[in-house]
């Protein structure tokens, strides 16, 4: 059995899924990045591939400890990726951008994809039938905004975020989570209707923590998956070893 660590450190958390012969088994969520953590993660599962996708300054010996000890490979703009990205800077396209636009012409092949990613931002990416990104947007994500209303403000408390809230707030949590999530959902539908306009028959996909929290109030047709970035990072890591 060949199993690979899909290592994927946004702003706000650091996960890892786990892929053994080519199927996804589980997700891990780390506490950190530190030597020990990784490697009792390697021996727990006996890996011998690696892929890491990273945002942020991560630990300065861990690319080095996975090189160690699996075939490694750091995703950035170099790497041999599904897609092709006829952008301005390539250089400049985050590494979790083009691991859900790899999942997407993985798994949807020949086929028009708008995938969106729910995290610290949202992020709208578009990969076209031939496989070129040919890019999207970025706006805020929902903690971020949660997070905003109170720093940025004299008394708005920090709502965490809760499914169950109703249209019209009744006292100030209520209001926040209406106009947050509600806002968000009919922001994705809204970005949705212009693409509509602009292009013709795409699938939508949207991958993300938050993504629970707003498929029930959208309007559009959307294939969820939580574990698509790790999916893209998979292919990409294949593409690679």
């Amino acid at each position: 059995m060949t199993t690979t660590l899909c290592l994927d450190f946004g702003n706000t958390r650091m996960k890892c899924g786990v892929f053994v012969d080519g199927q996804f088994i589980e997700e891990i969520v780390l506490g950190d990045d530190r030597d020990d953590t990784i490697l009792a993660l390697l021996e727990k599962f006996h890996a011998s591939r690696s892929i890491l996708s990273s945002v942020i300054d991560h630990n300065p010996g861990l690319e080095e400890l996975l090189r160690s000890r699996t075939q490694f490979h750091k995703l950035d703009h170099r790497s041999k990726v599904p897609i092709t990205t006829p952008v301005g800077k390539p250089d400049t396209i985050g590494a979790d951008r083009l691991a859900l636009t790899a999942a997407a012409v993985t798994l949807f092949p020949g086929m028009n994809n708008l995938v969106i990613g729910l995290g610290s931002a949202i992020t709208y990416n578009y990969v076209n039938k031939f496989r070129e990104f040919i890019g999207g947007g970025i706006s805020p994500g929902m903690e971020m905004r949660f997070r905003s209303l109170h720093t940025l403000t004299a008394k708005l408390p920090l709502v965490k975020a809760d499914w169950n809230f109703p249209l019209v707030g009744y006292d100030t949590r209520t209001n926040i989570l209406s106009g947050v999530i509600l806002g968000m959902a009919k922001e994705i539908d809204g970005i949705i209707g212009e693409y509509e306009e602009k292009y013709d028959n795409f699938n939508v996909l949207m991958s993300g923590g938050d993504a629970g929290y707003f498929t029930r109030h959208l309007k559009k047709k959307i294939f969820v998956d939580p574990y698509l970035i790790y999916k893209g990072l998979y292919a990409i890591s294949e593409l690679n070893q």
